[in-house]
């Protein structure tokens, strides 16, 4: 149990130092590790951000091959595909397109669930710290006072590095907590912008949309 001791010994002495706040953003820390590696493994296993079987199925349609991109969409294992198979059932009616946009929008609510904690962490983490260094503040100067005339400085500067280890950890906690955050939602948005893509595809396929003038428009799957 040596080795055990020896790993936390001098986490437990950081947070003793710190305070109660410093245990407040280690938790913090802790709930916000938890999320990220969760969110990681949800876009992993809902293939975001992978759609080359979805494109692919664009294609098809485009060309008017609507089996092939059943086909495709089948093989799939993207959230979106589940989507873009209602289009099909549907044959991507205009009327139907308000449908598609909801489900759409219900896909993306599990993608998006847990993001609201993440951005709560990054504004309210360098606050703690902030927090924990004003606490500290107070305490070095109630030390000084009490001391009268027999001030050590450097009794004083330790005080106020301790306090500042605070606003430090609230800090470190914050900044890659938004990093990953944006890199979170710009992948959110691009899901978003290849469904409106998907969407106008299978509304207006490409050989409609190139018909000759006064031909009537071909329709595939009617």
């Amino acid at each position: 149990m040596s080795w055990f001791k020896n790993l936390f010994e001098p986490a437990g002495q950081f947070i003793a130092l710190g305070g109660p706040v410093l245990v407040i953003l280690a938790c913090v820390s802790v709930v916000t590790l938890s999320i990220v590696l969760l969110k990681v493994w949800q876009f992993r296993s809902e293939r975001v951000g992978r759609h080359r079987t979805i494109r692919q199925a664009l294609a098809y349609w485009d060309a008017g091959e609507r089996e092939l991109a059943g086909e495709s969409l089948g093989q799939s294992r993207s959230y979106l595909a589940r989507v873009l198979l209602l289009a099909i059932e549907v044959e991507a009616r205009p009327d139907a397109i308000r449908r598609m946009e909801a489900e759409a929008e219900q896909a993306f609510v599990p993608l998006e669930r847990g993001l609201r904690v993440l951005d709560i962490v990054v504004q309210l983490a360098p606050l703690l710290g902030l927090f924990g260094t004003v606490l500290g503040m107070i305490e070095a100067f109630q030390s000084l006072q009490s001391a009268g005339s027999q001030v050590d400085p450097s009794a004083l500067a330790g005080g106020i590095w301790v306090a500042l280890l605070t606003t430090a950890a609230g800090l470190a906690v914050a900044m890659p907590t938004s990093m990953v955050l944006t890199w979170f939602e710009s992948q959110i948005n691009g899901e978003r912008t290849l469904a409106e893509s998907a969407f106008a595809v299978f509304l207006t396929p490409l050989t409609e949309r190139t018909a000759a003038p006064g031909k009537a428009a071909v329709r595939y799957g009617t």
